[in-house]
């Protein structure tokens, strides 16, 4: 059912919809399919996995050890989000526009150890942010548009865990 939106009747007698997030869950490959023993400790980042989750906590004496996805995915130069801020505009305001997606990082970092810049690129014309997640991407371009309106274009991939963000200024 990819692509269309069908409507179950609800628990009240009303219409439910139901959209892509019911057609087929999504989940990032590179996740691991059955839980880690706990606790586990990344050795590149230290984060924690604990309660059936990576989070940010002190490193047990006992941890085994185990790179997260997050880590696997810099490693491996395989971003889950793009963030591409395009035009000369962008360029000249490198420094807030990249502050401004350090910032997002770091709030959305605190409670997701998984939320991450893997790298800042520039190229001519252009800077991009890749991402472990796809979750940071949005929070990134949507604070670019926020203080600098322009064009956001967002796209998710309908058959992978990947999201493409693009802000250009506008006119």
């Amino acid at each position: 059912m990819t692509g269309s939106h069908t409507q179950q009747p609800g628990a009240r007698g009303g219409a439910r919809h139901w959209g892509h997030a019911q057609d087929q869950q999504r989940t990032d490959p590179y996740k691991r399919p059955q839980k880690l023993a706990e606790p586990t400790v990344c050795p590149q980042c230290g984060a924690v996995y604990h309660e059936g989750r990576w989070q940010w906590s002190r490193r047990p004496p006992d941890a085994a050890e185990t790179l997260c996805q997050a880590c696997l995915r810099s490693n491996d130069h395989y971003p889950a989000g793009v963030v591409t801020l395009s035009g000369e505009l962008a360029l000249q305001l490198k420094t807030e526009l990249l502050n401004l997606a350090r910032h997002q990082e770091q709030a959305e970092k605190a409670e997701h150890p998984m939320n991450r810049i893997i790298e800042v690129i520039e190229a001519p014309g252009e800077i991009v942010i890749n991402t472990a997640d796809i979750h940071l991407p949005r929070r990134i371009g949507e604070a670019i548009h926020r203080a600098h309106h322009g064009k956001l274009d967002m796209q998710f991939d309908e058959n992978a865990y990947f999201v493409r963000v693009t802000w250009r200024p506008g006119k």
